[in-house]
């Protein structure tokens, strides 16, 4: 592949990154926008049994692809339109496809070029994640203190395997997903309320640790073999 083939898809996606950023259309992706257009949303839901999720789909896999701040009002919306079960199904296929493109267009682009460039030290870290690839992905993926978009990109630069990121970012963020999903369902008796949602609810200890608990699951084999083997983790 030429270089500028390597770097069109990367290209592609930051150009729609300024497009949208430029034109205001993330600033549709609020709490307050919901709030006033709830009732058209619902009926549409309600008419559009098939395109409606279908639509929903598409925008929350744009939103994730271009790493537009969002994700979480779209999870509680999808949570609110569609109920906790559907929301969560259709959130989480949305979000790996839009991931998925992130890490093959920042793969084509930088992964082969990084690699080539990178001492030792990036090779080991390089070796050891790929050994252990779905187990760090999902360690990755639940623990929420670490951003999504990043948690997009760094695989692509350590030669994970494709068909790897797609199972650990699918199962990694079911957890969170549900939880957000949830507060939609409830969301609104919260606008009837004069409120809104607290997005923070997946810090308090009675959420996070059992999620930081799924998280230990998914590295504890990898320490168990380094230690084994008296590697460092």
């Amino acid at each position: 592949m030429s270089r500028i083939g390597r770097f069109l898809p990367l290209a592609i996606l930051l150009l729609a990154i300024v497009v949208v950023l430029a034109s205001g259309l993330a600033e549709y992706l609020s709490f307050e926008q919901l709030k006033q257009n709830r009732s058209q949303l619902l009926d549409f839901v309600d008419r559009h049994a098939v395109l409606a999720p279908l639509l929903f789909m598409a925008i929350y896999a744009a939103v994730i692809a271009l790493s537009i701040p969002g994700g979480a009002v779209l999870t509680v919306a999808g949570g609110f339109l569609f109920g906790i079960g559907l929301a969560t199904l259709y959130v989480v296929v949305a979000a790996t496809a839009g991931a998925s493109l992130v890490f093959l267009a920042a793969k084509t682009a930088l992964g082969d070029s990084l690699r080539a460039k990178a001492g030792p030290w990036m090779r080991r870290m390089e070796a050891g994640f790929r050994e252990n690839a779905l187990n760090y992905l999902l360690f990755l993926r639940l623990i929420p203190a670490f951003p999504f978009w990043l948690v997009n990109l760094v695989p692509a630069f350590l030669g994970v395997p494709f068909p790897t990121y797609v199972v650990g970012t699918f199962l990694g963020i079911i957890p969170g997903t549900l939880v957000y999903a949830s507060v939609g369902n409830g969301l609104g008796a919260v606008f009837e309320a004069g409120q809104s949602p607290d997005l923070g609810i997946i810090f308090r200890p009675a959420i996070l640790l059992p999620i930081v608990g799924l998280a230990v699951l998914a590295i504890l084999p990898v320490a168990y073999r380094k230690i084994k083997g008296g590697q460092p983790i």
